[in-house]
């Protein structure tokens, strides 16, 4: 064998080994920055059961699986190059394209509480920004979309917070880590909300076993047991995911604000939370968390509240006068 080829093979090796070091390197930092991130993707996957709960259980796995798939895309395609070009080219419009994020998710809970409290008044609101489902595929077509746009919001954030934890080892180290993360939560997330919204499916099936064994019996109560509670815990899900939406919104807002130099709500909820932990015995940095918590929420539902008359008033009307003209721009520019 010649010196030159034993030389290309020690070559090879070498290169082997950093890759290798590369990928273990990559993984790490994913799991670290997704770990960041868990508290979003929380929220992200108690969100979207709620998108599914009027519909057959027939359509249920499908509107999952499209609702994914936009997630997907939307990290994938647009978040991921968006949040590089934006870190290399104007860092500084992240944090207030995030706090209009926030403040788009804000509304979203907002409104549902006040769907829940003045339904009639909520219907009017609904009817002056969006036409009204005319059927099930329309209506399904609707849910989708608003849980895309929802997920959006959410991804953004994971994003963010996925980028600011890693090193500047470079655009493409970044971006193959930031696409772990987006192609890991998104199936993680997805996943669990596939088990989450089929298992009153899974529990009806084993009421259903036959007692051909000695499991059968424990099994059916099980399958009972979970066919009676999945609506209750399907109901309380959708109230965590619709308060998450408030408390994540108000928290994206109160941190946008600190880092322009107006941190006193968000100082003031801290030093409220350090409080509370001090006049606990055990449990004190849950104590803490939950305050700062209520106190995002607050904040949250204050800005939704806010929101939807600004919805309504002057944001849709101003809508329905621009789109007419962005559309004939677009014919124009097509012909």
């Amino acid at each position: 064998m010649s010196v030159g080829l034993v030389a290309l093979l020690d070559d090879i090796a070498a290169l082997a080994k950093l890759a290798a070091a590369s990928i273990d390197d990559i993984a790490g930092q994913a799991a670290k920055a997704g770990v960041k991130a868990a508290g979003v993707v929380i929220d992200d996957a108690a969100v979207t059961p709620r998108y599914v709960t009027d519909f057959s259980p027939a359509r249920e796995l499908p509107i999952i699986g499209r609702i994914a798939l936009g997630s997907l895309r939307n990290k994938l395609l647009i978040l991921l190059p968006a949040a590089l070009a934006l870190g290399i080219l104007l860092p500084g419009a992240i944090t207030p394209l995030l706090m209009i994020g926030g403040a788009y998710l804000c509304y979203e809970g907002a409104e549902k509480l006040y769907e829940v409290v003045f339904p009639h008044a909520a219907q009017a609101h609904e009817a002056m920004i969006e036409p009204v489902a005319l059927d099930a595929r329309t209506l399904e077509d609707q849910k989708i979309a608003s849980a895309i746009k929802t997920d959006f919001i959410l991804s953004a954030e994971i994003m963010a917070i996925t980028l600011a934890a890693l090193p500047a080892d470079g655009w493409l180290k970044q971006a193959i880590i930031l696409a772990v993360v987006a192609v890991g939560i998104t199936a993680a997330v997805y996943g669990a909300v596939a088990l989450i919204v089929k298992a009153d499916d899974l529990g009806l099936a084993l009421a259903r076993l036959s007692p051909a064994s000695a499991l059968a019996a424990p099994l059916r109560v099980a399958g009972r047991a979970t066919v009676v509670v999945m609506p209750y815990f399907l109901k309380a899900l959708a109230a965590i995911g619709t308060a998450a939406m408030i408390w994540v919104g108000g928290g994206i807002i109160l941190h946008g604000l600190d880092a322009y130099g107006l941190g006193g709500p968000t100082h003031m909820l801290h030093d409220a939370g350090a409080a509370a932990a001090r006049a606990v015995p055990v449990a004190k940095p849950v104590v803490a968390w939950a305050v700062e918590a209520a106190g995002f929420g607050v904040a949250g539902l204050v800005i939704g509240l806010l929101a939807i008359p600004l919805t309504s008033r002057v944001l849709s009307p101003l809508w329905r006068r621009v789109k007419p003209l962005s559309r004939r721009m677009l014919s124009r520019g097509r012909a």
